[in-house]
């Protein structure tokens, strides 16, 4: 009896001879192309950024969370591959797409990403292949934009002999603790068939595949993780502005209220969102809705309170000058920790950016200081990272904690600043009643 599309491709992916492709080479598309080539499978990863390819083919890696050792072994031993050429899609059977989704300036979806991997892979799309988006969007991305282009328009059957399915990133930099490996995967597929070939080829590399009835689901899914962790953050970050008018400590609030085992989860408060996902994947949905004439209240509301949060932190500034008799306008401002959270070296989205272009606008003297970030680059400035991390402290105006990487000694920092806004209460109970410290 004659295999059937489904049957020869689902055999190749569990004996791992099926060529697999990962569009995209960055936070998301990196670990999972190296988690695959550790099951065993040959794997090719396609950026259009010459510099990460080439620093694949020396062995090196340019994601924090994987060690450089583990791209040269992976690339000595032939499994792990890298190029700018999408032709080679041509030769692969499973094509995982892991490119950014933005968002434009207007605040509406930026799709060019996943439109221009689309286009490429549509030249090379034939029967017995599965792809599966994990760039996060909003749902209905994978039915109503891939599913033409590289189903329809090709002549392809979907579920027949060819499989499409949205699986959602669920990538935290930096986390020991979770990682892609062991980290629960969904998988929507278009059909039944398509979710099954998917959830067949994820299973060969991942601890945990959770398998969805549509790609819709699963893409509705992600969006509800980020947007509850938004909304949260967005009442934590009110209660603080709240708590600052009751003259209230908001950090002895939320620990106390921890402190019930029961209905309640703990989220704390900082200067802005910052990362990929949590500042922007919630909007994707919200202006989906839009479409359908539904306001999606709870996420407008959340992100106008979490964007005023860097306006804030330039205010407690003020504060803090203020007891000093200065003004923002010519006093040396020193920005700690510019990565949107501890301890690695991403900056995408951080609210370190516009704490930094907001004290400039006022005439601020700014200079910044993070472990992992060497270099900034925003908005039509750039600025480096102080070498010296103590003289600038000791030289500086007013110090304002934006991350707290956990290399910094606090104790030290709040012996030798002059004053100092705590965004993150990374001095603890020492900045609590200490009159040259501002909290947030």
């Amino acid at each position: 009896m004659n295999k059937t599309p489904q049957q020869t491709l689902i055999e190749s992916l569990e004996n791992r001879t099926a060529r697999v492709a990962i569009l995209g080479l960055g936070y998301v598309g990196l670990p999972l192309a190296v988690v695959f080539a550790e099951a065993g499978f040959t794997v090719t990863g396609i950026d259009p950024d010459q510099r990460k390819v080439e620093t694949i083919r020396r062995g090196e890696s340019h994601i924090q969370d994987i060690p450089g050792e583990q791209i040269a072994r992976l690339v000595s031993a032939g499994k792990l591959h890298a190029t700018t050429d999408f032709s080679v899609l041509g030769d692969m059977d499973a094509v995982s797409i892991c490119v950014p989704t933005p968002l434009r300036k207007t605040g509406d979806p930026d799709l060019s990403y996943i439109l221009n991997a689309t286009e490429e892979l549509a030249k090379y799309v034939h029967p017995r292949m599965v792809v599966v988006l994990e760039s996060t969007t909003y749902p209905g991305t994978t039915r109503e934009i891939l599913l033409p282009k590289l189903g329809d328009e090709k002549g392809l059957d979907v579920g027949e002999n060819f499989f499409l399915a949205f699986s959602p990133e669920r990538v935290d930099p930096g986390r020991l603790d979770w990682t892609t490996l062991n980290t629960p995967k969904v998988i929507g597929g278009i059909t039944p068939a398509c979710s099954q070939v998917a959830a067949v080829w994820y299973a060969q590399a991942l601890q945990s595949v959770v398998p969805v009835s549509s790609a819709e689901v699963a893409e509705m899914a992600k969006l509800l993780e980020n947007t509850f962790r938004m909304i949260n953050i967005g009442l934590v970050n009110e209660m603080a502005l709240m708590c600052s008018r009751l003259g209230v400590d908001v950090w002895e609030v939320i620990d106390a209220a921890a402190t019930k085992p029961f209905g309640f989860m703990k989220f704390t408060p900082g200067p802005g969102l910052g990362g990929h996902c949590i500042p922007i994947d919630p909007l994707y949905l919200s202006w989906k809705l839009r479409a359908l004439k539904y306001t999606a209240r709870f996420i407008e509301l959340a992100s106008e309170i979490n964007t005023y949060m860097p306006r804030h932190v330039v205010t407690l500034v003020q504060d803090a000058l203020n007891e000093r008799q200065m003004s923002v306008k010519g006093s040396r401002v020193l920005v700690l920790g510019a990565a949107y959270k501890p301890d690695i070296d991403d900056l995408r989205e951080s609210p370190a950016l516009d704490v930094i272009g907001l004290l400039e606008q006022k005439g601020a003297q700014v200079s910044y200081h993070d472990p992992y970030i060497t270099r900034l680059r925003h908005d039509g400035w750039e600025m480096d990272s102080v070498p010296d991390l103590m003289e600038a402290v000791r030289s500086a105006d007013c110090v304002v904690i934006v991350t707290n990487h956990s290399s910094y000694d606090y104790t030290a920092i709040l012996q030798e600043a002059r004053s100092i806004v705590d965004t993150r209460n990374a001095l603890g109970k020492a900045g609590k009643d200490n009159p040259k410290v501002v909290r947030l």
